[in-house]
């Protein structure tokens, strides 16, 4: 079929079932190794290496042992439109790096499952592009870490297995290592920062069992890592390091052995690795380079904890100054040695995102799997969304690996706040006079609001916090509104990536006011399109308006706070009017939160008897 000649085809199948171990199952691989893609032009097929167990056998940094003459280079005949055979060199030697015999004999399907490569088909179609997601997130500790973990370990002698072995980790790597070590019969001890979660503790234990020891030590990672090493030195055992090792990156490396064989009949253009020490993104590009190296291998890290990108542009091993703890699976101050040697020859590119773009992420990646993945576990997603507007790829076959889901419960409110990409904020200055606040929010409809906050500040002008979601398929929508509510006399500021305002001042907008007779009114309405329109339209009075805020949590009842400065000669009218409106409501006037952090001291009192309720 390929117009390989029968001593070659020989040597080159007779090299590979070299690599392959005995129930494994690398033999189901078929074609993945040497039938190209028949959609694809073959004169861009990839060169391959006669000798590709041997040569690749060397993890020592020394690749001169696999420069072969083009003489000594056998060669593939690929058929082309004349009828002749396109010589093409087996001799990838730019792409050896010493992994492709152990990744094909990696010892990690005792323990770790051939996950599904699945097709995200809304993140295909928001992206227009074919993009499909690894779910590394779905082996049996919610992570990949298991593979490496156990070839690690299954590669240790009996002796070292004796002796035991030993790990520091607050996360995936220490629960790989303890399955690991409960499988394999032997003692582990993972020693574990003093503040880790209890949930975390809990599952290295559940994962681990009788003969797993969890060890809490030290106030952070540097202390509890500097435990592990002395119990390497001083009871002989083995440390199992998270990603500077070729048996953990060998491990890592069957996750782009898995890929290119599902993908072996159709066209693959990149792949999106999470990267934090780099075991995962040099064993996946170790493997693709060397068998597939048209397809592009792309590393993906938190902005704030970006070690590689920063040791890829300078050319050596960077150790950052501090690192972002909200990837914290992800999160590694200095790369490994071995790790960077391979990503500094074989990776494609770089990309960083921020914390707003993880969250966005991990709400793309719920809506095609119904999964909840950690922030470290949708680095690769986000990476590709961020790659794809940025290049403006259309038509493009993708594959993002979404590395783990061992989220923290605790996490998901503040990744809930933050995950819609597509809300807008700003600071709108309005005059403080009758109309103004209904006028701002026509100009915003009907687009989707999903945040008002105002608060009275002076007789003259006052200040909106307000955020919606400009309309999608209306290109520059978000700047129209701007440019609208400008040329209408108010003033805006955009705030959608300031981080003070989305952390801090969202929460705290308003405060202290000096407004006489105020009443405070909570509300709840039914959540639904257009229910925050007709609450304001409801709103017809001519008390003035000095408090407002709602903001959209995904209930089923909005909840708005209201202050209204209403004279104590209308206090029946004032009653009348929340009779007829038909809402719910608590008045809050003598709640203790309002009156010691909303009411101004100076303040005319309103006479309430007592708080009310509608019935």
């Amino acid at each position: 079929m390929l117009g390989i000649s029968r001593t070659t085809r020989t040597t080159v199948v007779s090299t590979l079932q070299r690599g392959i171990s005995r129930g494994s199952p690398h033999h189901r691989l078929g074609g993945c190794l040497l039938c190209p893609n028949t959609t694809t032009d073959t004169t861009q097929w990839p060169r391959f290496q006669s000798t590709a167990a041997q040569a690749d056998d060397d993890t020592n940094n020394n690749t001169s042992s696999t420069r072969l003459s083009t003489e000594d280079a056998e060669m593939i005949r690929f058929p082309t439109k004349d009828g002749e055979g396109k010589p093409v060199l087996l001799n990838a030697k730019e792409h050896a790096v010493g992994y492709l015999s152990k990744i094909l004999n990696a010892r990690v399907y005792d323990a770790a499952q051939e996950t599904e490569l699945q097709h995200a088909k809304n993140l295909s179609a928001q992206l227009q592009n074919k993009v499909f997601l690894k779910r590394e997130d779905t082996q049996q500790v919610f992570s990949f870490k298991i593979r490496g973990a156990y070839n690690r370990m299954a590669h240790l002698t009996k002796d070292q297995l004796a002796s035991g072995v030993v790990a520091c980790s607050a996360g995936n790597h220490a629960q790989g290592v303890a399955m690991s070590a409960r499988m394999l019969g032997c003692r582990a001890v993972i020693v574990m920062p003093l503040a880790t979660p209890t949930i975390k503790v809990n599952a290295v234990r559940v994962h681990g069992g009788p003969t797993v020891e969890v060890r809490l030590f030290g106030n952070n990672y540097d202390e509890a890592a500097a435990e592990a090493k002395r119990l390497k030195h001083e009871e002989a055992m083995t440390l199992i390091h998270p990603f500077d090792d070729p048996y953990v990156i060998a491990g890592q490396g069957t996750i782009g052995m898995e890929i290119l064989k599902e993908c072996v009949t159709q066209p693959l253009d990149a792949i999106f690795v999470c990267c934090g020490g780099g075991g995962m993104l040099a064993g996946i590009a170790a493997y693709v380079k060397r068998v597939r190296p048209t397809v592009k291998v792309i590393g993906v890290e938190a902005e704030d904890a970006a070690g590689m990108t920063a040791s890829l542009r300078e050319g050596r091993v960077v150790t950052l100054p501090g690192v972002g703890l909200f990837a914290d699976g992800a999160a590694v101050k200095t790369v490994g040695t071995e790790t960077f040697r391979v990503c500094n020859k074989l990776v494609d590119d770089m990309i960083t995102v921020n914390t707003d773009q993880i969250c966005n992420a991990i709400k793309l990646s719920y809506n095609d799997a119904r999964v909840v993945l950690e922030p470290a576990g949708a680095l690769g997603v986000a990476g590709l969304k961020k790659y794809v507007e940025d290049n403006e790829i259309t038509g493009q076959t993708l594959v993002a690996i979404t590395s783990g889901a061992n989220m923290d419960f605790d996490r998901l409110r503040f990744v809930s706040e933050r995950a819609d990409g597509s809300e807008k904020t700003l600071a709108v200055t309005i005059p403080e006079e009758p109309g103004s606040f209904r006028a701002l929010y026509s100009l915003i409809w009907p687009r989707n609001v999903t945040e008002f906050s105002y608060r009275f500040d002076t007789d003259d002008r006052a200040h909106v916090f307000v955020s919606f979601q400009p309309v999608k398929n209306i290109e520059h929508d978000f700047e129209a509104v701007m440019d609208s509510l400008q040329e209408n006399g108010f003033g805006c500021l955009d705030l959608s990536e300031n981080e003070l305002a989305k952390v801090h001042i969202r929460h705290l907008a308003g405060g202290r006011a000096h407004a006489d007779h105020e009443r405070i009114f909570r509300f709840d309405f039914p959540e639904s399109p257009g229910a925050l329109q007709r609450f304001l339209l409801s709103l017809d009075f001519h008390w003035n308006v000095s408090l407002f805020h709602y903001r959209n949590h995904g209930d089923d009842f909005g909840r708005v706070l209201v202050g209204l400065q209403v004279p104590e000669t209308c206090d029946k009218n004032l009653n009348n009017f929340l009779r007829t409106l038909g809402y719910q409501y608590v008045e809050e006037t003598n709640n203790a939160a309002y009156t010691s952090f909303l009411r101004h001291k100076d303040s005319v009192d309103s006479t309430t008897p007592s708080d009310t309720t509608s019935d």
